[in-house]
């Protein structure tokens, strides 16, 4: 026990780097997706988060925009617990067949006009649980989907910039 004590004294503590990106090219992609909100619904944007079976690395990206780094939530843009506050859907993960009628009243209870974003690979068509007997597929096999993130995980960066280019109403080149 001792020497683990002194051992832990003298290494270095094991952290991550910061993030990388630009801090002022993020700010104004979080202001313009802000105002671009407030102009397109009157207000800021709502956003509910649901897992529909995934890993939890999208997740992971997407609390990170409510961090003290990102920190949405100054720009207008906040998660809300209940779909029937929310502007948008926000889905991670391969559909199951659990989480299949979940997800149905979900998108039934949150009012229009909405969107639907599927954050990740696995959103799209399954990702590397394809196939599964307990997988329904991508989202888009339950309900309809505006826009789709891609990566594995996406970075919180471009979650943002999927959401701007959401409001205006443009694609997101993969």
């Amino acid at each position: 026990m001792r020497k683990l004590l002194l051992e832990s004294l003298i290494k270095p503590t094991l952290t991550e780097a910061p993030p990388t990106a630009d801090e002022a090219a993020m700010i104004e992609l979080a202001e313009t997706l802000g105002k671009q909100a407030r102009q397109s619904l009157g207000r800021s944007l709502s956003i509910r988060e649901v897992d529909a079976g995934s890993c939890n690395g999208c997740e992971l990206e997407i609390h990170a925009l409510n961090n003290a780094f990102y920190d949405i939530e100054r720009f207008g843009l906040r998660f809300v617990a209940s779909p029937r506050h929310a502007d948008v859907l926000m889905v991670t993960g391969p559909v199951t067949k659990n989480m299949r009628e979940a997800l149905k009243r979900t998108y039934d209870a949150t009012p229009a006009p909405k969107w639907v974003v599927a954050v990740g690979d696995c959103a799209l068509d399954g990702g590397c649980f394809a196939g599964s007997y307990a997988v329904v597929g991508g989202v888009s096999e339950v309900i309809p989907v505006d826009l789709h993130v891609p990566g594995c995980p996406p970075p919180p960066v471009k979650i943002l910039s999927g959401m701007l280019a959401l409001l205006q109403g443009g694609k997101v080149a993969s």
